[in-house]
């Protein structure tokens, strides 16, 4: 007799930066089980950052794997899988061998920013702007495409013929997944391409021209919950069926339930990424934010205003792998809250530019106000308020262009432990920090999507029983205090602004 689908699980693959992981969650939203690999970061040279596709499909279908046997079940417990992913990270492969043609080139990384800034002075950033609602920048996934055909051996010409499929993560690990049976994106992961127009939810062919690539190169584009194929590969010995996709960022916001207009979420992961829901109206911020799709769900587009820090968490990876200040990312919560205040000192974590409100890409991390007293704890400091300040930046720009924003902010990520920095947050924002028991939102998030396609929820009016509080945070420091470190935080910003532009 088969299982009733509400006593199943769901499998839910988070297909990171810096990991790929995966949970098993059940009808309640309880996590059951998890499973984290980290795959190596590659830095071929100074503002270039690379992954190995080949490492991304390993870690993730490793941890797939690893994740049902802690849970002692097997393929036929499993009612559905969603996936969410690294956004913007770009992977182009052969689409007779799935071998991909050159490694996937990161997010962060900036090798075309040169030729964004060309096509700024062409006049190109809003039209671009228009159609796709992002700002013109290396961050995205067309100047990376055309960056691959332009400087991979015969690329083009294959392209041109179109032997080459080109795909975010979640296209990546679908195609792996169902052995190259599907080639396919959810338009959340799609609207973060710059080629797909955000309006008429199609790939555009003005934006395909300009940049040059081939439409067969692209992914059919899909809802974000819905049944889009099952599993053909040897991981499972039974099929199950892949029914949700979202881009990392727009999975949280669902994760965390922000379903109503003016909602926030901020995750703190390697960078840190603010989002509120503007319901079924594409937001042209005035701000320097990007309009973009959070999930499409039946017939109905909801879309959202984001903002983005390049480095977030990573700061403490700096401090911890490169300079030593720490040995562990836990120590910095110690070390900050071991001294009175930040002893004069801001560090700014331009470390791959500034992203919103600034979007300056030749921005570089910069520390200020060392003195001979400055030590280790200052720096540990400087570091967490730093990612608080950025993420207000963000919440002023957003809360300009939307009007009225909730007078909360639902917070997840690994970042989110750090109590010292939630209730930093909460003292510059003057706001309360919500933290959930289930910190897991991006994860969780793809879960919900992938079980409302297949029945396993009834509707999100039966998940939002499922979000429950952990702690909150609200402002205990003093309005004059806040503004005045805000003041000084804004002149250390300017030291930092376009510092790699040679004059």
């Amino acid at each position: 007799m088969p299982t009733e689908i509400s006593q199943k699980y769901i499998l839910a693959l988070d297909q990171g930066t810096t990991s790929s992981r995966a949970i098993i969650l059940n009808h309640d939203g309880a996590v059951v089980a998890s499973s984290q690999k980290p795959f190596e970061q590659l830095f071929p040279r100074p503002g270039w950052v690379e992954h190995d596709p080949g490492e991304i499909w390993y870690t993730q279908s490793s941890v797939a794997a690893e994740v049902v046997a802690k849970a002692d079940l097997t393929g036929l417990d499993i009612a559905c899988i969603g996936i969410t992913n690294q956004r913007e990270t770009t992977i182009v492969w052969d689409r007779d061998t799935s071998l991909p043609i050159y490694n996937a080139i990161v997010w962060q990384d900036r090798r075309t920013a040169d030729y964004c800034e060309q096509l700024k002075r062409e006049g190109r950033a809003e039209m671009i702007r228009e159609k796709t609602g992002l700002i013109l920048d290396a961050y995205f996934s067309a100047t990376k495409v055309k960056w691959i055909l332009d400087n991979v051996e015969g690329a083009r010409e294959r392209a041109g013929k179109g032997k080459l499929c080109f795909g975010t993560v979640d296209s990546w690990l679908v195609w792996k997944f169902t052995r190259g049976r599907a080639h396919v994106t959810d338009v959340s992961n799609a609207s973060r391409t710059m080629l797909f127009n955000i309006h008429t939810l199609e790939w555009d062919k003005e934006l395909l021209e300009l940049f040059d690539i081939p439409e067969s190169m692209l992914p059919e584009v899909r809802n974000s919950s819905e049944v889009y194929c099952d599993t053909a590969s040897t991981l499972f010995s039974t099929k199950i069926p892949i029914s949700g996709i979202a881009g990392d960022q727009q999975a949280a916001l669902l994760g965390q339930l922000c379903t109503e207009p003016g909602m926030v979420k901020t995750t703190y992961g390697t960078g840190c990424f603010m989002m509120t829901n503007t319901g079924d109206k594409a937001v042209v911020s005035k701000n320097n934010l990007l309009t973009t799709i959070a999930w499409r769900i039946g017939d109905r587009v909801t879309y959202a205003l984001e903002g983005s820090v390049f480095v977030g968490g990573a700061v403490v990876q700096w401090l911890r792998d490169a300079v030593h200040v720490v040995t562990s990312s836990a120590e910095t919560e110690e070390l900050a809250m071991s001294v009175p205040d930040n002893g004069g000192v801001y560090f700014v974590p331009a470390l791959t530019g500034l992203g919103a409100p600034y979007w300056d890409q030749y921005a570089r991390g910069t520390i200020v106000g060392i003195t001979r007293g400055t030590t280790a704890a200052y720096l540990a400091r400087a570091a967490l308020e730093g990612i608080a300040y950025e993420v207000y930046d963000i919440m002023g720009a957003m809360a300009s262009d939307v009007g009225t924003l909730a007078q909360e902010m639902r917070v997840d990520g690994g970042a989110v432990a750090n109590n010292f920095l939630m209730q930093f947050q909460a003292d510059i924002c003057r706001g309360d920090v919500l933290r959930p028991e289930i910190l897991e939102s991006t994860a969780v998030g793809a879960a919900y999507l992938a079980g409302l396609a297949v029945g396993y929820w009834e509707n999100i009016g039966e998940l939002q029983k499922i979000w429950k509080l952990d702690r909150a945070f609200g402002p205990v420091i003093p309005v004059e205090q806040a503004d005045k470190l805000l003041r000084d935080w804004h002149r250390a910003v300017k030291r930092a602004e376009g510092w790699a532009k040679e004059e």
